[in-house]
């Protein structure tokens, strides 16, 4: 008897759900960008100064002198979102767009506290709320989730015009000098337009306002990734509109074409994978870039083909963008220095020092081409605080000899930076 069970073939079955992993994977990717988009501004790599008027790239003011690293930077993004555009389609929607992180959270809240139902449309059609959830509590705590969702994503921004220690001191209410009462005013214009739209909007923006997805058509052809159904199988998912369901761009992924609202998250995979593994079987629907084919190597060299006819382009204008990224910062100046006469006697000038950095400096002043004591300087040592600018006071003595004279004002930071500014000043000493 134990010879014949043991001869008997056993089917091992994986306990994870199918499709899990794909769904698992998008979650993944979607709060990692969350983070992300936290990360970049807080640790430096990209904000906006207001006060300054400047960007600020790797904790780095740049101004339009800045030329080279701030176009070969914009270079670089507009030739990596082609490329990503060609390749992976509306990838990027599915997977990293926070507006549609937010309304598929708005969505699952909306369907756990008021039923599957219970959808928001602009089209004038009032939610349907099921009847065992008709509850005022669950109209509550579906607002306040809505509130506290809104609160928390409206910090977010304020990371892009203010350091981080500004926003964690309006976070934990702790005093600032740096902290402007304006924040609070931009932070409830934030929180108010978020509010709006995870509660009313959702993917509507997305299926007809987004400009990104419009700009975004203009590179996608059939080798670009997409959702592809086998229709071969068709009659196995007669009278079936499970995938349909999973949607929630309102799409049947079944026909797809060209230029559609799908965002290519793979809901619609997962579902259908779900269902057929009941049966031991597969779903019919799956990534693919181009259309089936007997040959699988035929469909690969035919999209390689037709990507890197695209690449040809793009890569050398990305090339381009790179490297004029690399050149800015390598010939990259921390410091700024200026000279300008500022008193109508002609005696008095202005020497102005700004700190592209975010980080205090020490810094020297030097003045050569005048004789010794015949000007003075307000300081030639101090410290230059952070992404600020000093002004010193230089005075050229009226007794100065008749002429022309070269003057050359030299700075030096803590860090090794040295910088000039070169100025003529005219001594008009007993001319009448």
């Amino acid at each position: 008897m134990s010879d014949a069970l043991s001869r008997i073939p056993v089917k091992v079955i994986g306990t994870a759900k199918p499709g899990l992993k794909l769904h698992l994977a998008r979650r993944a990717v979607q709060a990692g960008i969350i983070l992300l988009a936290i990360l970049i501004p807080a640790s430096g790599l990209f904000r906006i100064d207001p006060v300054a008027g400047a960007l600020v790239v790797l904790n780095r003011q740049i101004w339009f002198s800045d030329f080279f690293l701030m176009f070969g930077l914009w270079i670089m993004v507009a030739t990596g979102a082609v490329m990503l555009y060609s390749v992976a389609g509306t990838v990027f929607c599915g997977w990293a767009c926070p507006q549609n992180t937010m309304a598929e959270w708005a969505n699952h809240m909306t369907h756990k506290l008021l039923g599957k139902r219970a959808e928001v449309s602009l089209g004038g059609e009032a939610p349907i709320v099921a009847a065992s959830k008709k509850k005022a509590l669950n109209w509550i705590v579906l607002g306040l989730a809505f509130l506290g969702a809104a609160l928390f994503f409206g910090i977010i921004p304020l990371f892009y015009f203010y350091p981080p220690q500004t926003v964690w001191s309006f976070v934990t209410f702790s005093p600032d000098r740096h902290l402007a009462k304006s924040l609070h005013y931009i932070y409830f214009v934030c929180v108010v337009i978020i509010l709006l739209d995870i509660s009313v909007i959702r993917h509507f923006w997305c299926r007809f306002s987004c400009i990104y997805r419009v700009w975004q058509h203009f590179f996608r052809t059939r080798q670009t990734l997409h959702v592809l159904y086998d229709e071969s199988r068709s009659a196995e998912c007669a009278k079936c509109n499970y995938c349909v369901t999973a949607c929630f761009i309102d799409l049947d992924p079944r026909k797809t074409d060209l230029y559609d609202s799908c965002i290519n998250c793979g809901e619609c995979i997962n579902a259908c994978d779900r269902l057929h593994a009941k049966e031991g079987g597969k779903g019919l629907l799956r990534f693919e870039m181009g259309e089936r084919k007997k040959s699988r190597l035929s469909t690969f060299r035919n999209n390689m083909g037709t990507l890197s006819s695209r690449f040809s382009w793009t890569g050398p204008i990305t090339l381009l963008g790179f490297s004029m990224f690399a050149w800015g910062l390598h010939t990259y100046s921390p410091f700024n220095l200026s000279v300008d006469r500022y008193t109508s006697s002609g005696q008095d000038y202005q020497i102005e020092i700004a700190n592209k950095l975010y980080q205090p400096s020490e810094m020297n002043l030097h003045v050569s081409g005048l004789p010794a004591g015949s000007y003075s300087l307000d300081a030639d040592h101090f410290l230059l605080d952070s992404a600020k600018r000093r002004k010193i006071n230089l005075h050229i003595d009226p007794d100065l000899p008749k002429g022309l004279h070269a003057v050359v004002v030299e700075a030096e930071s803590g860090s090794g930076w040295k910088g000039s500014f070169r100025f003529e000043h005219l001594s008009m000493r007993g001319m009448k």
